[in-house]
């Protein structure tokens, strides 16, 4: 076991998170270190923002560290993860496992200097990086998330992530409106988003006339969550070789997030 940091899994945490851990190939080799341990490391590198390299050595070694989370990614378990834990979580706040309503938006951030694929300059907030496009329940869940270059329009952002979200079936079969923010608004993209994905888009604007903040209806939620990926130093630049890296420790960040509310 390692020290007891403010980044580790509690009991009560690992024990509904055990049960959505996948069984150890039965023709490989057994495993020789325990997954707590292991999911303990990850939350430490997303938590305190550190290398994998620099991963304190009472965990395993960052190498066999990297390749579980490596190989969860790969296969999509910690997306399947994340999404027993979201309906779980719908559940414990009395709702519908299946949202009818969601929230898109997209956040830049700046990355990293070894960083080379899925890099653009977003001329209009001046950052070279990278922009989580996200999609979001009413409870500030995310639903799905795609990463790209910053230098991809917010609709084009928007139609890849809302595929994805499509694509889940069942878990969003009450799904009829998703709103936008006036970045997100024009004809071209709400009949795209009714003809292909077959929801309503609701587009809030802010009134001209109002100065500084505004609390705007149904938009504060996903800046909500965009606060809450920030409390996980990994996540404040995009450190990720991989845009998909850059995704699976959203949902990473949200699995922690999702856990603490259950337990």
């Amino acid at each position: 076991m390692s020290k007891a940091y403010a980044s580790n899994l509690t009991l009560e945490q690992w024990e509904l998170l055990e049960p959505l851990i996948p069984a150890a190939k039965p023709r490989g080799r057994p495993r020789s270190v325990e997954i707590w341990d292991i999911l303990n490391a990850i939350l430490y590198l997303l938590s305190e923002g550190c290398r994998w390299r620099s991963l304190p050595g009472d965990f395993p070694a960052w190498q066999t560290v990297y390749t579980y989370f490596r190989n969860w990614r790969l296969d999509g378990t910690w997306v399947q993860i994340h999404d027993h834990l979201h309906q779980w979580v719908r559940l414990e706040y009395e709702r519908e496992t299946s949202p009818s309503e969601a929230i898109v938006d997209s956040q830049r951030v700046k990355s990293a200097a070894m960083v080379s694929e899925a890099v653009g300059y977003d001329a209009a907030k001046l950052i070279k990086g990278r922009k989580r496009h996200l999609t979001v329940d009413t409870l500030g869940l995310v639903l799905r998330v795609f990463v790209s270059a910053a230098s991809v329009g917010e609709r084009e952002g928007a139609k890849r992530v809302l595929k994805r979200v499509k694509r889940m079936g069942k878990a969003v079969s009450r799904l009829h409106t998703i709103w936008v923010d006036g970045g997100y608004n024009g004809n071209p993209f709400l009949m795209w988003v009714m003809d292909v994905c077959h929801w309503v888009v609701q587009v809030v604007l802010r009134s001209e006339q109002t100065k500084g903040f505004v609390l705007l209806k149904k938009r504060w939620v996903v800046e909500r969550t965009f606060a809450w990926l920030m409390g996980s130093r990994r996540l404040v630049r995009d450190y990720e070789l991989l845009p998909q890296t850059s995704e699976s420790l959203i949902y990473i960040a949200m699995i922690r997030l999702m856990l603490r509310r259950l337990a």
